[in-house]
């Protein structure tokens, strides 16, 4: 028999005997009592913050979880870290800051609980950088956790059609372009964004909740819950129940981490045209929880599932519509029947995927989850080539287009900025491979998000005839012909920092190449050759995430 799990084998260190008389002072004096620091404490690591929709609400779901915490039999306590938005810092030199935030969140969940002893942890999270950060830092920590995403915005209305924040990136590039007005881009920019909660595509936000709802770690049923729905409350209070019970049974963060959940993650990702941030996040969390996962293994799942969701950007729906078919469960489901699941990866309430996968309820005659014997597209939503332009790899997104094959010449710039301008200058022709570089994890610094320059290409009417490459990131909300994270970056000696204007490049997905067409010696020489912009920053946070992250194709987490 499994002996009983000790509920307080962290706090009653911090807590208990005379000589930890200050400690229970300090905490006497702002409302605990004798009773409060005798049960069971669980950290309620919060990301809210007033800069944005996507976390704004988080006070509201930290109180519920608190009640929650309490009515099980524990005491909650409640801190917050940083938290930053990818959506208002796109295309600015603050977009630098966002994914820099992810190691952040993780360090400051994981100081505060280490420091204050937490038996178990549940966190909250919101916009892009907060959902991976909550659970890399669970990961580290390997106490009885669980994360709780504070859901999506409902979809804006202009003209009784449903838009979303997509519609406004896009519009830049239509006004950019003069097929819009003034007037008509203030209207879109005054109803796309209605109110609290995460953007509302399968853009990085849903997507990563969905993975770690099919993962084990968050609660089932909780990911596509609107964040102003009247059933986010009861979610919440939910959530902190069941961390007191995950606590009770000596659930760990690492047992529901594991390399199959990871693949269950992927999966739903693939099967959903998620984001391929998803990529990224995913290799950094396998990183903390000392899993062995490569870059390669994505592309191997995508290969073998099929398209079935129908949702933005690639589609046509929403978050909304998501919840109100069914959920995370339906695609769950979906794995489950084509025999894609690791069927017996542990949840946080105790049972299996599988069990999950089974327990989905499905709205009758909804559109947005497509069955597997009518899929959108074969195989699923994401490809990672490599080549004489990515040695370490890149990730192509598919959902949403139908291109796979492209060689034209390249029209290189040194930083998004520069493409921006040219784009807004209408320089970009139909044909173009577009490169920027120096915008990966240390030459940004920080990896910027390109949604800027790819929802002005579309606006402009390019989105089908212009591929781009580059060593940064793309927006979960972002959709056309695009490899990002090519690897090494130009910083690094990367063969993207030999590429010259008028260079024939080739994207390949059916063969899973991406080359210049040059040889190894040329590319060589003008690597050798190549005269790197002077780091922006070499002091402060920026200047020492420059000097410590990794490559792109480890997840670029800090080391």
């Amino acid at each position: 028999m499994t002996p009983e799990y000790d509920t307080r084998q962290h706090s009653r260190e911090l807590l208990d005997g005379p000589d930890r008389a200050a400690a229970r002072a300090y905490l006497k004096g702002i409302g605990f009592d004798d009773e409060a620091l005798t049960k069971p404490i669980i950290g309620v690591a919060n990301t809210w913050t007033e800069t944005m929709p996507c976390n704004f609400h988080l006070r509201a779901v930290s109180a519920a979880i608190k009640e929650g915490i309490r009515a099980a039999g524990a005491t909650p306590m409640e801190f917050n870290t940083v938290a930053i938005s990818d959506g208002i810092t796109m295309g600015h030199k603050g977009m630098r800051t966002s994914l820099v935030s992810r190691e952040i969140i993780a360090d400051s969940i994981e100081l505060v609980s280490r420091g204050h002893a937490f038996d178990a942890v549940i966190a909250i999270s919101g916009c892009d950088k907060t959902i991976p950060g909550t659970v890399m830092a669970l990961a580290r920590l390997n106490l009885p956790s669980v994360m709780l995403y504070g859901g999506s915005i409902l979809p804006g209305s202009l003209h009784d059609e449903d838009i979303s924040i997509q519609d406004v990136f896009e519009a830049v590039g239509a006004h950019a372009a003069g097929t819009i007005t003034d007037e008509e881009l203030t209207e879109i920019e005054n109803n796309a964004s209605p109110g609290a909660g995460a953007c509302g595509g399968q853009f990085t936000a849903n997507t990563m909740a969905m993975a770690f709802e099919v993962m084990g770690i968050s609660p089932e049923g909780s990911a596509m819950v609107p964040a102003v729905a009247g059933a986010r409350k009861q979610v919440a209070e939910d959530a902190g129940r069941l961390v007191v019970d995950v606590l009770k049974r000596g659930l760990k963060a690492r047992d529901v981490i594991t390399k199959e959940s990871i693949q269950n993650a992927i999966a739903a990702v693939c099967m959903s045209g998620g984001s391929t941030n998803a990529v990224l996040h995913l290799l950094a969390l396998a990183y903390e929880a000392e899993i062995d996962l490569k870059i390669e293994e994505f592309d191997v799942i995508s290969a073998k599932t099929p398209l079935t969701a129908d949702l933005k950007p690639g589609g046509k729906y929403l978050a909304r519509d998501f919840w109100e078919a069914g959920g995370v469960p339906v695609v769950a489901n979906r794995l489950l029947e084509a025999g894609l699941l690791n069927e017996s990866a542990i949840r946080v309430e105790g049972d299996t995927v599988a069990d999950y996968a089974r327990r989905a309820v499905e709205t009758e005659g909804q559109q947005v989850v497509k069955p597997l014997s009518d899929p959108l597209k074969a195989t699923g939503g994401i490809a990672i080539l490599k080549g004489n332009l990515a040695p370490e790899g890149c990730v192509v997104k598919l959902a949403g287009h139908e291109r796979v094959f492209a060689e034209g010449p390249a029209r290189v710039f040194e930083n998004e900025k520069e493409c921006f301008a040219a784009v807004e200058a209408s320089e970009i022709k139909p044909g173009d491979i577009v490169v920027i570089r120096n915008e990966g994890p240390s030459g940004g610094p920080g990896m910027r998000e390109m949604l800027q320059v790819t929802a002005a290409l579309i606006g402009e009417g390019l989105g089908d005839s212009v591929a781009l490459l580059t060593d940064g990131r793309f927006s979960g909300a972002t959709h056309g012909f695009m490899a990002g994270h090519v690897a090494p970056e130009a910083t690094k000696g990367g063969p993207i920092a030999a590429v010259r204007e008028g260079d024939t490049i080739v994207i390949d997905v059916a063969n899973r190449e991406l080359n210049v067409l040059l040889s190894d010696e040329e590319i060589a020489q003008r690597i050798a050759d190549y005269k790197l912009p002077e780091p922006l920053y070499t002091r402060g946070v920026l200047g020492k995430y420059a000097r410590t992250v990794t490559s792109a194709s480890q997840g670029a987490v800090t080391s």
